[in-house]
């Protein structure tokens, strides 16, 4: 099979996570960064059991998503704390999972 060509579109998307780490070198850009990231993984925490509940037929199927993603997120986070420059995907997979989880933990408390 024969090498492909290299387009910009392919180089931008390669450099997306360099880019990104340097941007966010500055302490708020890093903080507002991660807030983004926390407040939108909370939206879709509690966004996920509202619409399997409002179905009442794939509440099975909701909670199994939401189990595999946060497993899928636990077993990304082992190669992030080996690298060195992994310190912004690490910060970010985290807060993704704080807010994911309890988006589902403050939908849970409501049916309390």
């Amino acid at each position: 099979m024969a090498n492909l060509q290299q387009t910009r579109f392919q180089q931008t998307v390669a450099e997306a996570g360099t880019r990104l780490q340097t941007w966010a070198e500055n302490p708020w850009r890093r903080l507002s960064l991660q807030l983004i990231v926390l407040l939108g993984s909370f939206s879709i925490g509690g966004a996920v059991p509202s619409i399997s509940g409002q179905l009442s037929q794939i509440d099975p199927i909701g909670a199994l998503v939401c189990v595999a993603a946060m497993e899928i997120a636990i077993r990304a986070r082992r190669p992030l704390l080996q690298q060195q420059r992994g310190a912004l995907g690490l910060s970010l997979l985290d807060m993704a999972r704080i807010g994911l989880l309890y988006g589902l933990l403050l939908d849970g408390f409501k049916l309390l």
